[in-house]
């Protein structure tokens, strides 16, 4: 297999990640349910990060030879350290060049970091051996008001000039797209969405849950920590007219994800 990486922003922060580790995680179990292959031989997991999704397929395959891929040397450090007995690859999921083909082709919340998903997921599904599936899971972060507040906040004049390509960073289809992409190629495709309610503390938490995600092309733009908390203050101020504070104080973050299983028997 030869791989390739690049970094368009600095490298990823595992621990600011795994501080939401089951809220992460809980997709990647789901998706893992509902994949209909009873002793898959080889599984690759494109996008692990520091190795939390990955252990829902060893969990449910615990025979299976399972590789983690992802462009982050932070990530696969982590992944290394925290399950060393794992297979673990440094590598750019745009750029895979292998004749290697697997039993399941897995990816959670990776591709919209990816662009050309015309090109993308016809390539994934060509690794896919037959009677194998391709399963991915996709965040439909633009469809939420965290999305929009992130935009109104980078719009606004002391910040535009700065901010300007951040959006470009991710990559968002709906389902219908992945559908005309995969039916070709694929014998069945099952898709659907989940919207999670993740019970979070309070409004500042909004923001630590996507400063390491979706928040992090635009903090990377500002030089100082002073900037970066000013953009953060007045992300807070939107965040707290998007999403009213319970009775309790806590905030309840709607988070809405997309699933498709291509199978190709």
């Amino acid at each position: 297999m030869v791989l390739t990486w690049e970094r368009l922003v600095p490298d990823w922060n595992p621990q600011s990640y795994l501080k939401f580790k089951n809220e992460r995680t809980q997709p990647s179990v789901d998706l893992v349910s509902r994949i209909k292959i009873e002793r898959p031989q080889n599984i690759i997991d494109i996008g692990c990060g520091p190795g939390n999704s990955t252990q829902a397929l060893a969990e449910r395959w615990p025979d299976a030879e399972i590789t983690g891929l992802d462009n982050s040397p932070a990530m696969i450090e982590k992944a290394k350290k925290d399950y060393p007995h794992q297979e673990w690859i440094l590598g750019d999921a745009a750029r895979m060049d292998t004749e290697k083909r697997y039993d399941i082709v897995f990816s959670n919340a990776t591709i919209q970091w990816l662009p050309g998903h015309e090109k993308l997921i016809p390539e994934f599904m060509s690794l896919v051996k037959r009677g194998g599936a391709l399963a991915v899971q996709v965040p439909m972060f633009n469809r939420m008001p965290l999305n929009d507040a992130i935009l109104r906040v980078a719009e606004r004049p002391e910040w535009k000039a700065r901010m300007q390509g951040c959006a470009d960073n991710f990559t968002y289809h709906d389902g219908d797209f992945y559908y005309r992409l995969l039916a070709p190629q694929a014998t069945v495709v099952e898709l659907w969405q989940t919207e999670y309610i993740h019970v979070l503390p309070s409004h500042p938490a909004l923001i630590e849950f996507c400063r390491s995600t979706a928040l992090r092309p635009y903090l990377e733009r500002l030089p100082s920590e002073k900037d970066k908390s000013a953009f953060e203050g007045h992300l807070l101020e939107e965040c707290q007219k998007a999403y009213p504070a319970q009775p309790d104080g806590k905030v309840l973050f709607r988070f809405k994800r997309l699933f498709f299983i291509a199978c190709n028997s």
